[in-house]
């Protein structure tokens, strides 16, 4: 059964970068298609960035576009997600999340509920 476990989150200053890794163990990565979902105190769940199985196609939400990277290795069953110039707006809890329903890539980033397995999170503080 697939497991998600993230890490590398913590207290960055403004303008600043952050990685975030979302390692599995259980089964095998590449087999589903991954996303970033963030929730924010006092805020609804939202999808930050989602990477099919082979990691060709991304998504991203508007906020994040030209900031954030999400790659994946399908050997090191990981995927990352390179946080750059961040802002206070970014603070949040970070979940990792996937699902083996890849006909549903497209349906990722709005739609969280289609994810099948999450991992527990980790909080990023952007905050000088």
């Amino acid at each position: 059964q697939l497991q998600l476990v993230e890490s590398g989150g913590g207290l960055v200053q403004p303008g600043g970068p952050l990685s975030l890794i979302c390692a599995a163990s259980g089964d095998t990565l590449n087999g589903y298609i991954v996303g970033w979902f963030r929730q924010a105190p006092g805020a609804e769940r939202e999808g930050v960035s989602c990477i099919s199985r082979s990691g060709t196609t991304t998504n991203y939400v508007n906020s994040v576009k030209g900031r954030f990277t999400i790659s994946r290795d399908n050997a090191k069953n990981t995927v990352s997600l390179q946080m750059n110039s961040l802002e206070s707006e970014d603070t949040g809890v970070y979940y990792c999340a996937a699902t083996g329903r890849t006909w549903l890539t497209n349906l990722c980033l709005s739609t969280p509920q289609i994810m099948t397995t999450w991992g527990k999170g980790t909080p990023v503080t952007v905050s000088s």
